[in-house]
C-alpha cells in the first residue's frame, strides 16, 4: 500500500511537472508567434521613428553644417531657443491656441453625436455628411478654404455684404487678428467627422441598463448624460484630444497652403517654423533642437492628459 501511495504521489508530481513545461512550451511559442507577426512593424519604427528621434537628440547638442565638421555645443542651441528666439516662443504660443481647436471640436463632435445617434429619420445620412470632411487631402482642405475665405471673389464675404453686414471685405487670412482663427476654424471643420464617429462609438458601448436604472431612479436626460454618458466617454475623449493634439503639432499642410505662417508669423506653428529653419535658413542643428523640444512637449502633454482621464484611458485588457 505504501509503495503504491508513493507510486500515485510521484505520479502526480510528474503530471504536474510535465503540465508547467507544455504551459512554459505554448507561452514560448504564442510570444515567439506574436513577435513574428510584430516584427515588420516594429522595425519600421525602430527605423523610421527611434533611430531619427535618436539622431535629433544628438544633433541638438552640436554644431553641425554640412560644410564643416560637428563639433560639440552643449546647451547652445536650447539657450538660444528659450532666451533669444522671439520666433520660437510666439510658434509656440500659437502651437497651443491651435490645441484649443481640438477641445471646440470635441464639445462640437459630442453635441453631434447625442443628436445623430438619436432615433432620428435619416441618421446615418446626417453622419455620412458630417464624416465626408475626414477623408479629404489637407491640401485639397487648405484651398477650399482658402477660397473660402478669399477677400475678393470668398463665400464668407459675399454673403456678409450679400445680406448687408459689412461694406468692406473681411482679410481674414491676411489680418493678424484673425489668420490663425480662421485656420483652426477650417481645422476642426475637418476633425469633427472623425471625432463625432469615435464619440458615437464609445456611445454603443455604454450599457443600455445604466440608463433604464437611471430612469426609474427619476433622473432626467441631462442628468442621465452628466453622470453616465460623459464619465463613460472618457477613453473616447482621450483618444480625440489625442488625436488633437498630434494635429496641432502637425498641421503643417493646412498652414502651408493656407498662410504658410504668415502674416509675419501670426499663424506660425512650431511644425512650420522647424521645417522654414531646417530647409529655409539650413539651420540642421537648431531645427533639430526645436523638434527635441516638440517631441518631449507632446510627450508630457500625453501623460498629463491621460492623468486626467483617469491614469488608463488607452488601455488594452488581455485575457489569458
Amino acid at each position: 500500500m505504501a509503495i503504491a501511495a508513493q507510486g500515485t504521489s510521484a505520479g502526480r508530481t510528474a503530471g504536474r511537472a510535465g503540465g508547467a513545461r507544455s504551459w512554459w512550451t505554448l507561452r514560448r511559442r504564442r510570444a515567439l508567434f506574436l513577435f513574428v507577426l510584430l516584427a515588420p512593424s516594429l522595425i519600421i519604427f525602430l527605423l523610421y521613428r527611434l533611430i531619427p528621434l535618436g539622431w535629433n537628440i544628438v544633433l541638438s547638442f552640436e554644431h553641425w553644417s554640412l560644410a564643416k565638421p560637428a563639433r560639440f555645443a552643449g546647451l547652445y542651441h536650447y539657450e538660444e531657443m528659450f532666451l533669444y528666439d522671439d520666433v520660437f516662443w510666439e510658434a509656440l504660443r500659437n502651437t497651443l491656441y491651435f490645441m484649443l481647436s481640438a477641445v471646440a471640436g470635441i464639445v462640437l463632435a459630442i453635441g453631434l453625436a447625442v443628436l445623430v445617434n438619436a432615433r432620428i429619420r435619416g441618421r446615418n445620412v446626417y453622419r455620412t455628411i458630417i464624416f465626408m470632411s475626414y477623408p479629404l487631402m489637407v491640401v485639397a482642405v487648405g484651398i477650399i478654404w482658402r477660397w473660402i475665405y478669399d477677400e475678393k471673389t470668398g463665400l464668407i464675404n459675399y454673403a456678409l455684404r450679400s445680406v448687408g453686414l459689412i461694406d468692406q471685405p473681411i482679410a481674414f487670412l491676411e489680418s493678424f487678428s484673425t489668420a490663425l482663427l480662421a485656420i483652426m476654424v477650417a481645422a476642426v471643420w475637418q476633425i469633427i467627422g472623425l471625432y463625432m464617429i469615435i464619440i458615437i462609438t464609445g456611445m454603443k458601448s455604454i450599457p443600455g441598463h445604466l440608463y433604464e436604472a437611471a430612469s426609474i431612479d427619476g433622473a432626467n436626460r441631462w442628468q442621465q448624460f452628466y453622470r453616465i454618458t460623459l464619465p463613460l466617454l472618457r477613453p473616447s475623449i482621450f483618444l480625440c484630444l489625442m488625436i488633437g493634439i498630434i494635429m496641432s503639432f502637425t498641421s503643417f499642410d493646412l498652414v502651408f497652403v493656407m498662410t504658410n505662417g504668415g502674416p509675419g508669423h501670426a499663424t506660425e506653428l512650431l511644425i512650420t517654423y522647424i521645417y522654414k529653419t531646417a530647409f529655409n535658413v539650413s539651420k540642421l542643428d537648431y531645427a533639430a533642437a526645436l523638434t527635441v523640444f516638440t517631441f518631449f512637449m507632446f510627450l508630457i502633454l500625453a501623460l498629463v492628459i491621460n492623468r486626467f482621464s483617469g491614469g488608463e484611458a488607452g488601455q488594452v485588457e488581455i485575457s489569458e
